[in-house]
Formats: C-alpha cells, structure tokens, sequence
C-alpha cells in the first residue's frame, strides 16, 4: 500500500511554519508528524501540499493509496485501521476525514465510501500553531513509549543528579555531565550525540534531538522539545524548536514555538503572560486578524529563517513570519509580516537577495545548503505575505 499525507483543512491555521513545510514535517513530541507515521506504518510516504512546496515535497501515486490527514498524530488502533484499510474505506471523525483509499486516478465521493467512525480517544490532533507546545507533552510522551520500546539506554554518568531513571532515555554517544534531570514529572529523551553542558536543570517532559545541545546552567521546564542541531540556553519553558536553530543565551523563552534556521540573540525575552491575566490572541492569516486562542500562556510563533537581535523583547502572544530580523529596543508590534527588518522604530522590506545571503552562511555552518529549490519556495513566500508589509 501507498500512503500520502496530505496537508487538509488546517494548513493555513498553521501558518507561518507550514509556509516552508507540509503539514506532516511540523515536529511535535520528538519526532515530525511524518516520521511518526512511517514509523507506525513501516513504510515510506509521500505528500499532497502546495504546488510551490510540491518540487521539494513530492507526491508519489500508485495503483492502490491511502490518503491520510497530517494534523492527526498516529496512535496503535488508528494506525492499525489504516493499515487495514481496504477499497472504498474511509475512516472519519465526525465530519472530518482522517483516512481514505483512493486507486489511481479514482474520483473521491465519500457518498460512495464505506464510511468508519474513529470511537477512540487517543489521537492527537494539531490544528492551530498552539497546539504544538500546548500538546507537546502527550507527543513526547507517546514518541518516547515508540522510539524506547525493548530498547536499552546507554549508561548515565555518575556525575549526574537524576529522578526516576527509568524514565530517562540516553541514545548513543550522547555526552551529560553534572546536570540534573527530574523524569518524575514526564519521560526525557536525550538523542543521539546530543549534549547536556554542566550544571544543567531539566524537568521532563522534555527532548533533546539528535546532535541538539544544552547550554551550560540551562534551566528547562517541560514539555519541550530541542529540535535536531539546535542549541538551548537560559530559561526555557513548554517550548518547541523545530530543527537546525538557537537560543543559546540567556533570556526567557516560554509557550512558544520557533521553526527551522532561527537565532534568538542573547537576552532574547518572551512574554507568555498578558498584565491582566487575559486569555491570549494570536495573529491568524485565515482571518487576517487576532484569534482567541482560550490560552493564558502563550509567548512567541516564530517561522523558518527569523532572527533577532540580543536584547530584543516579544510581547505575549507575538507572531512572527519567515525570514524575519528584528533588533532594536522596546516591543515590536505582536505580528511581524514576513520578511520584515527592523523594530518598535518601523520596518522596511528585508528584500531576499539579502536574506539569502544570509541563509547561505548560517546553513554552511551545519554542512548544509540552500537549494534553488528553497530559494524559489522562499521566493513564493516573499511575494505571497507582500500584503502585510504594504505600509512599510
């Protein structure tokens, strides 16, 4: 069987980071919404998103497909059912298709399908850019019970101060010393050549990707996640890093979320608390306006590519596009259009022969390139978000 993961309903409630990805390669847990499911399924899959993302993020067809929803996570019984899934099946919640089979070149009418309803209650779903941290905690914990399953931890070094070590999983040549680790309130997850500097404190639940580093002195709250190649330092809390990007100085990050080649410059500070304890509202490029999130904590959405200056301060409930450079004093205003430069004092059009410039040195520092093809996915991106920045 073929399976497709495709983009569904919500790609635009997941911008700005589903401006540079499909949906399935949002990381939420420890691993990427796609990589749970090829893990589940045992199997390749392929996507259905944007024309000008197709190019990078290919669709693959065959003679027999299963179309699946990004924004669901894979549990055992829905992973289960869609394995099983035969002709004309199509497994819905509610209203809304999770999964369906489709031969090639077949035209979907779900009027025609054999229509199963998903009863259980242990699918994660990621329907708004909050959602990412909000339900980080249960994604880190169900990647964890799939990556560590049978599998032994390499051995903790003696220096360390750790609660509830069973719930602790160190991959190999992964490096921790004189750091201290509470799993008593959520499994961490160290990956593999990844390091944890000393004097580090972290409280679970909490992941540590692949050749991810931990600052010296971090303090970490969970649930969050250090996405592959990122570095952490500071104060961290309830926060995702997708991939490749850093915070590693002092500074609060707190209920946010920050995407792919970012850098938080030191003493960077996010405000995850409103004055007057007000539910939180958060940019929506659906509406073209702020939504309610029903949040009291909710910091900084930051897309792939953005940067900050140090000393630069987020108000609660900032949204900030791709490639993105704000520096300067005082608060910059809580939506920042992509390919902004500048601060409170204004901004101007960061054009993107600059931008890329950029890009290609900081991605040449992780023995990593940017393509044509990400230059012309960026390109869109520039003259897709032009409205917002109209007043500059």
């Amino acid at each position: 069987m073929n399976y497709i993961l495709f983009d569904g309903p919500n790609r635009n409630a997941l911008l700005p980071f589903t401006f540079t990805r499909p949906v399935a390669d949002i990381r939420v847990g420890i691993l990427t919404i796609r990589e749970k499911w090829e893990k589940f399924l045992g199997s390749t899959t392929s996507t259905v998103t944007e024309d000008y993302l197709a190019t990078k993020f290919p669709l693959v067809e065959l003679d027999h497909n299963v179309m699946i929803n990004a924004s669901y996570l894979p549990s055992e019984n829905l992973a289960k059912m869609v394995r099983n899934m035969e002709e004309n099946q199509a497994i819905f919640d509610g209203d809304v298709p999770i999964a369906f089979y489709v031969a090639e070149d077949q035209e979907v009418d779900f009027d025609t399908y054999d229509v199963i309803s998903y009863t259980y209650t242990d699918v994660i779903t990621i329907k708004n850019t909050w959602d990412i941290f909000a339900k980080n905690g249960e994604a880190i914990a169900a990647d964890f019970g799939l990556l560590t399953k049978d599998r032994k931890s390499q051995e903790l070094s003696s220096t360390n101060n750790v609660l509830n070590p069973d719930h602790v999983f160190i991959e190999e040549g992964a490096k921790l010393e004189f750091a201290t680790l509470n799993a008593n309130t959520g499994p961490i997850y160290i990956g593999k050549d990844a390091e944890v500097m000393e004097g580090s404190i972290i409280r679970g639940p909490f992941a540590l990707c692949d050749h991810a580093v931990v600052k010296m002195g971090a303090k970490i709250y969970g649930p969050t996640t250090v996405g592959p190649y990122s570095k952490v330092g500071g104060e961290v809390n309830n926060s995702v890093l997708f991939g490749y990007s850093n915070k590693g100085h002092d500074g609060f990050l707190g209920n946010s979320v920050i995407g792919e080649w970012c850098n938080l410059g030191a003493d960077t500070n996010t405000s995850n608390l409103k004055n007057n304890y007000a539910p939180v509202r958060l940019w929506s490029y659906e509406t073209e306006g702020f939504a309610k999130t029903g949040l009291q904590f909710c910091g900084l959405m930051m897309g792939d590519h953005s940067k900050c200056g140090i000393n630069t301060m987020f108000n609660t409930g900032t949204v900030v596009g791709v490639n993105a450079n704000i520096f300067g004093s005082g608060f910059p205003r809580n939506f920042i259009p992509s390919y902004s430069w500048g601060g409170s004092n204004g901004f101007t059009n960061y054009l993107p022969k600059k931008a890329f410039e950029v890009a290609e040195v900081v991605m040449a520092r992780r023995d990593e390139e940017l393509t044509e093809e990400d230059k012309k996915i960026l390109q869109h991106v520039f003259e897709d978000t032009a409205k917002w920045r109209k007043s500059y």
